[in-house]
């Protein structure tokens, strides 16, 4: 499956937001990449703020276009608000829960654990990344000695990391449990994710 694979704080430099992460070269040079970065002033339209804010979103779940769109579409078809229930589907996506847990340091580390096999859902393996995960279902890393040592060092390296309310861990079993869905103000998304539903929308 495709993936991006190029410059990470160029992208956030483009939006001047940490969307891979905090950089010290990001908080050095706020400003768009390019020879004309820092005295770039032009007038963003309707659609192409939209645009902006999709993007945000789309690159930090780590997702294609054709995948995000669809997560768009389904969200469509679910009651409630569709920006938040858009954000919800992300959140409770295999890949993110095994990064929120802590067993990968990264979204795409842990999407490549997750794609690698390294991962259980109430004791089936699962290496689809965009599995979604149901609240009470277990999420633990595999009885491997490899995928045991990746998961534990990953999980020792990221106790600076807060593991959000909805998910309970067990750090000593390597295992984690989605409580509840996520409401958006416990998502704290890093784009607007209305104007992303009225880009679409259009």
């Amino acid at each position: 499956m495709a993936r991006y694979t190029g410059p990470r704080v160029r992208i956030s430099r483009r939006f001047g937001v940490p969307i891979f992460g905090a950089s010290k070269y990001l908080e050095r040079r706020n400003f768009p990449p390019g020879v004309h970065g820092p005295k770039f002033r032009r007038k963003v339209s309707e659609y192409g703020a939209g645009l902006i804010e999709k993007q945000k979103l789309r690159y930090f779940y780590g997702l294609q276009e054709r995948q995000f769109r669809s997560v768009y579409e389904k969200a469509l078809r679910m009651r409630g608000v569709t920006g938040e229930k858009m954000l919800q589907i992300l959140e409770t996506r295999l890949d993110n829960v095994v990064y929120q847990a802590g067993f990968a340091l990264t979204r795409p580390a842990a999407r490549q654990l997750v794609s690698h096999g390294h991962v259980k859902v109430n004791g089936r393996k699962v290496s689809i990344p965009s599995f979604a995960v149901k609240v009470n279902d277990v999420v633990q890393i595999r009885d491997h000695a490899k995928s045991k040592t990746i998961a534990q060092k990953n999980v020792e390296g990221s106790t600076a990391r807060i593991v959000p309310d909805w998910v309970t861990l067990d750090r000593e079993n390597l295992k984690a449990t989605l409580l509840r869905v996520p409401s958006r103000d416990e998502i704290k998304p890093i784009a607007n994710e209305q104007a992303v539903v009225e880009f679409y929308s259009r």
